[in-house]
């Protein structure tokens, strides 16, 4: 299995789903992103470890890893896994110091992601996920961003929203290359999810 190191670029709250964040993880050496969308506890507890903060009780994922830790196991690495029907999947690897064996936990990946940050284990996934579902940025400069949103033409009525369903391939590739460049991952993430169920 080819695996690809991941870090997180950061968290957004989710525009069309109350209670939701995008997750957005970056592969290290590369220009792809991967979106995973998650719910506000999970995402509250990633950005608390991201952050810092202290808090006065602990929270499940800081009880799990204490559990953890007095029972010598140590989290080797988080794998997001698998990927079906646009759910992900991911494995907590586990090294079990007293006798050495190795141990996979099945979780959702943002929990995985949030005991992972506790421990300070770094984050996997495969290239066929990346290929699947990552989305890639491009590196354009400010000038030809600006350049890009400068209408060409006054703009005389608002058209009707179209939706991804009615769209062709080639209006959801131009609709996917906005989304990215407007940093809208959500929007990015159903568009690719829409993508994969026509292949």
């Amino acid at each position: 299995m080819n695996k690809i190191r991941l870090q997180i670029l950061g968290l957004s709250s989710s525009q069309s789903q109350s209670d939701s964040f995008a997750l957005i993880l970056e592969e290290e050496e590369g220009n792809r992103r991967l979106p995973i969308i998650i719910g506000r506890f999970e995402a509250q507890a990633i950005a608390i470890e991201i952050e810092k903060v202290t808090s006065t009780r602990p929270m499940t994922h800081d009880l799990f890893k204490s559990l953890a830790t007095q029972f010598q196991f140590k989290l080797n690495e988080v794998v997001i896994s698998d990927l079906r029907e646009g759910i992900f999947y991911a494995e907590m690897i586990y090294i079990d110091e007293r006798e050495g064996k190795k141990i996979i936990v099945d979780a959702r990946p943002s929990d995985a992601i949030a005991i992972g940050l506790r421990f300070d284990a770094p984050i996997f996934t495969t290239d066929t996920i990346m290929r699947e579902a990552g989305i890639t940025t491009t590196n354009t400069s400010e000038e030809e961003a600006l350049e890009q949103e400068e209408p060409t033409e006054p703009k005389k009525t608002k058209k009707k929203a179209i939706s991804l369903e009615a769209m062709s391939i080639v209006e959801l590739e131009a609709e996917m290359e906005k989304a990215v460049s407007d940093e809208d991952y959500e929007k990015a993430a159903k568009i690719r999810d829409e993508m994969n169920r026509r292949n």
